[in-house]
């Protein structure tokens, strides 16, 4: 009578060696990610653009002397919106907080979207998803890891526009307390914290910007489509917040409460806005990242 045959891991079968090591969580890597991600050519672009802006600001009201609120700018007409270019030259803090001012609206929106909607779109167009998912890495595990690190490049790249700002506006107008355009200035010991709150708030104003490149990313295999996409749909929300005849509808739209952060910038702090914005934002953001999961999961990989 032969013997009774043992399985693979009893006997020693040394065919799948790697079965019995396996662990889901251990694919793909955070790091393994953020160095392919770091080392791509729209990362530094991106990166470069971003720690551009301020010295193009400095050169601007070099060449066009000191700002005013003369020409009505931004401060009055934005449903109350406070205009800090006027007093954007007083300090570094001033001059940083100015360059979040700038850029709020579109230019941080772009490498939210970039960084978002490309990730999983790039794999498909190089036809390289199909052999991650078959190292294997779970589906779930390969878009954590790519929307984890998507995030932290989309928040490092709102970190580092104030950063710079504070350098190079400390070099070229000195440090000191931020004037308030409102009247008023705060502390430079109060500066910092403030401004750590709206770059907190930006971003995760952005939310929603990320769920919708990221959910368009799982959807086509067009990087371009995906980030393209994302930045069309924001700019939509825009201008709908700017019909004044919606009402309190507009409460409902990221849009509307995308400048809520200026309410850090007052010498007694208001969360009220900025609470509200939260929660619009996270409450579609999620809906967004959870229909991109959903719709993975179930996706035939071809590409």
């Amino acid at each position: 009578m032969s013997a009774p045959v043992q399985p693979p891991e009893v006997r020693g079968d040394t065919a799948h060696p790697e079965a019995a090591g396996y662990r889901a969580r251990r694919t793909l890597p955070l790091r393994v990610e953020v160095m392919r991600q770091l080392r791509r050519r729209r990362t530094l672009l991106m990166g470069g653009v971003l720690a551009a802006l301020p010295f193009i600001l400095i050169i601007a009201f070099a060449i066009g002397g000191t700002p005013d609120g003369e020409d009505g700018g931004g401060g009055g007409g934005g449903g109350g919106r406070i205009n800090l270019m006027d007093v954007a030259t007083e300090s570094a803090a001033n001059f940083a907080a100015t360059s979040l001012f700038v850029s709020a609206g579109f230019l941080l929106v772009v490498p939210v979207a970039l960084f978002c909607g490309d990730t999983v779109a790039s794999e498909a167009s190089w036809s390289s998803l199909r052999y991650l998912l078959a190292a294997p890495v779970p589906r779930v595990r390969l878009l954590w890891s790519k929307l984890v690190v998507a995030l932290g490049f989309s928040l490092a790249a709102m970190v580092l526009l104030p950063l710079v700002a504070l350098v190079a506006g400390t070099a070229a107008y000195g440090w000191g307390p931020l004037k308030l355009p409102t009247g008023g200035a705060l502390s430079a010991g109060d500066t910092v914290p403030r401004l750590a709150i709206v770059v907190a708030f930006i971003f995760v104003s952005q939310l929603v910007t990320a769920g919708l490149a990221f959910w368009l990313s799982t959807k086509t295999d067009a990087p371009l489509g995906a980030v393209g996409g994302a930045v069309g749909l924001t700019i939509v929300g825009n201008v709908l917040d700017a019909v004044t005849a919606l009402g309190s509808w507009r409460d409902f739209l990221p849009a509307h409460w995308q400048f809520a952060w200026a309410d850090a910038l007052q010498p007694q702090l208001e969360w009220g806005g900025m609470i509200k914005g939260t929660a619009v934002s996270v409450t579609y953001a999620l809906i967004l990242f959870a229909l991109a999961f959903r719709g993975f999961s179930r996706k035939d990989i071809v590409s």
